[in-house]
């Protein structure tokens, strides 16, 4: 389903905390949404009541409690805007205008899936791997950061009953021939029949060759400064191959933010 609805909603914020010195945390209270929010959709969030800083900010969807009526962002504090909404409270309302945008396709035949994120890209795999438990999918996930210590949402992935892998930059594991092996290895033992990625372009590219290698299914969600998130702006564009072989524009913000990884061209 897509965010079509483009709705504008008021939420409470319930918890908004610091997950290290770069991260934060934030669960807000869902229950007046319209709309059912799927992982790989979004939310373009107003960080102050003031008109600086003036634009929304995207923020993909770290976890999604149909229990009790809760979306929960995981978002990197590096500007004005996510500086600002690192300092709203528990019991202020956010402003925020979605879900939006084009989900992924959990396929699963009875093999596993694949995860392989970097950095803050674990934010937006992490509710596919929790509707993957739900569904009762065997899910694999390769986390790549620069340290032992940036590393995101293991404990939450694990509680999902994801096998987690650890890659760092720091001992030198998250090298890229390194990474290949590990994923081929994975990829024959578990059976793994589809792939998804977030986070970083350079194991992008490497995942769209595993996966043009191996014949998997594999998608890819793509972060990009958003104006409007409705496809008005063109100012988050991206280049990619149709089935025919021609090149063509889309908006990331409409026809994505998840697309097929054989068809983004990677520069």
């Amino acid at each position: 389903m897509r965010g079509d609805l483009m709705t504008l909603s008021k939420l409470q914020v319930l918890t908004n905390e610091p997950v290290n010195s770069r991260y934060w945390h934030m669960i807000v209270d869902a229950s007046a949404l319209r709309e059912e929010a799927r992982p790989g959709q979004f939310f373009n969030i107003r960080c102050s009541e003031t008109y600086i800083p003036l634009l929304r900010r995207p923020f993909s969807l770290f976890r999604i409690d149909k229990r009790s009526r809760t979306l929960e962002f995981l978002y990197l504090v590096k500007g004005a805007g996510t500086e600002r909404l690192a300092r709203t409270k528990p019991g202020e309302m956010l402003d925020v205008f979605g879900p939006l945008g084009k989900g992924f396709d959990l396929r699963s035949g009875g093999g596993a899936i694949l995860l392989l994120a970097r950095g803050v890209g674990v934010a937006t795999l992490s509710a596919l791997a929790q509707k993957a438990a739900e569904r009762g999918i065997a899910c694999i996930t390769i986390l790549s950061a620069k340290t032992r210590g940036d590393v995101l949402a293991e404990e939450m992935l694990r509680s999902y009953g994801a096998e987690v892998h650890i890659v760092t930059d720091d001992d030198g594991s998250s090298d890229v021939a390194n990474v290949r092996a590990q994923m081929e290895d994975l990829i024959e033992k578990h059976r793994i029949e589809a792939a998804y990625t977030c986070g970083s372009r350079r194991l992008s590219r490497l995942l769209q060759e595993v996966a043009a290698e191996k014949r998997l299914f594999a998608e890819i969600a793509l972060e990009e400064n958003m104006s409007c998130a409705m496809g008005v702006c063109f100012a988050c564009v991206c280049e990619i191959r149709d089935s025919g072989g021609a090149f063509r524009t889309v908006r990331i913000c409409k026809e994505g933010p998840v697309f097929p990884l054989e068809q983004v061209v990677l520069a």
